[in-house]
């Protein structure tokens, strides 16, 4: 079997959300299925650190696609021009587009449709690129994947798609992602946070994560108590970020807030692990890997009480209403004065995490695949 695979989200060193589960699910589907030939197609140069084995060949075809015009002319022109060439068994795209001009059968993932709910955290071509295509993605996909019960609602609400036609596959925590030793921990305290405990927000900065009542909220929780604690916020700032600046000028605490910008891959699963608790309140998410990553490193988590979130940390974490600066405050505020209370939500995390895992997103993907193939023939 040919199977087609867009990966431009596999960027060395800029590996996120979608790039991961891109990495995750195909190093396991080309290592387990030797037999097939696999056809990752990105849209400028790769690292061949990406071709994970003798059964994958890379190819770059252009336009670099990273704004509506270009997605259009690689997905509607480029694309189609190589599966006729190539005449794959299946094209399998991880990022929420795909070609409606292409008759090969198509397995889209579509992580979540959060620009639906909220449109203003895009640009104006953004949206109206996506308010035209996703919905004829979504209809023109052989079989739609995505990552909770929560998307896949939402997804059959908003486009009308058949509940059949989706399965739901969860992400997965990396390996790199479990407790340390104390002497680790103090490791990285005395070199990010003068050896104070910290509470963690971890992912790229931009209007959805909610960044400003995050920083509000800890402000309340610092003027209540007086805690000997900072918050470390791990992620590049992404987009609309003037908010989160002018908050941070505003706040008497901000010299305790640090942000450390882009942190590699390497480091990131020892920060987490390090963390007194994970501080994500996204106003959305189509799962919220962070929740799942600290878990795996016996980190509690404070997350949010809508979209998927719930569906991830069970209940396993404290939920807080992302729009309440008070109730995000007073949630820090029980992680902080109550140990016996992290130390169950620990051991709750323990259990809850083994739901989900690479391994068994990569097994349900590829049944999806098959699915796929199956319902085209």
């Amino acid at each position: 079997m040919k199977i087609a695979i867009n990966t431009r989200f596999l960027l060395s060193n800029k590996l996120e959300g979608i790039g991961w589960f891109t990495h995750e699910v195909l190093k396991r589907w080309v290592e387990q299925h030797p037999e097939h030939e696999f056809i990752f197609i990105f849209d400028r140069p790769f690292s061949q650190d990406f071709i994970f084995s003798n059964n994958v060949k890379g190819i770059t075809i252009s336009p670099q696609a990273r704004h509506p015009i270009l997605w259009y002319l690689w997905f509607e022109w480029s694309i189609p021009r190589l599966l006729k060439k190539l005449k794959p068994d299946i094209f399998v795209s991880p990022d929420g587009y795909l070609s409606l001009r292409t008759d090969v059968p198509t397995l889209m993932v579509l992580h979540d449709i959060g620009w639906k709910h909220f449109r203003e955290h895009v640009s104006y071509s953004v949206a109206k690129y996506y308010e035209y295509f996703v919905p004829k993605f979504a209809n023109n996909a052989t079989r739609i994947a995505t990552v909770s019960e929560y998307s896949k609602k939402d997804i059959i609400n908003t486009f009308g798609i058949n509940n059949n036609k989706i399965d739901v596959v969860y992400n997965g925590s990396h390996n790199d992602y479990f407790p340390i030793s104390t002497v680790e921990k103090d490791e990285i305290r005395k070199k990010y946070t003068e050896n104070q405990p910290y509470f963690l927000y971890v992912g790229s900065i931009h209007p959805r994560k909610n960044i400003p009542n995050l920083l509000r909220a800890f402000e309340k929780f610092k003027t209540s108590t007086n805690a000997q604690i900072k918050l470390v916020l791990a992620g590049r700032i992404a987009w609309q970020s003037g908010e989160v600046k002018e908050t941070l000028s505003n706040l008497k605490y901000k010299n305790d807030i640090i942000f450390l910008g882009y942190v590699d891959n390497i480091l990131l699963p020892r920060i987490v692990a390090s963390a007194f608790a994970l501080t994500y309140v996204s106003l959305f998410e189509g799962f919220g890997i962070p929740v799942l990553e600290a878990m795996c490193c016996n980190v509690p988590s404070i997350t949010s009480n809508c979209s998927s979130m719930p569906e991830v940390i069970g209940d396993a974490g404290l939920l807080a209403d992302p729009k309440s600066i008070k109730d995000i405050s007073d949630k820090m505020t029980r992680m902080w004065t109550e140990p016996a209370l992290r130390s169950e939500l620990i051991k709750k995390g323990e259990k809850q995490r083994q739901n989900f895992s690479w391994d068994q997103t990569a097994k349900k993907m590829w049944d999806c695949l098959q699915k796929t193939i199956n319902e085209h023939s």
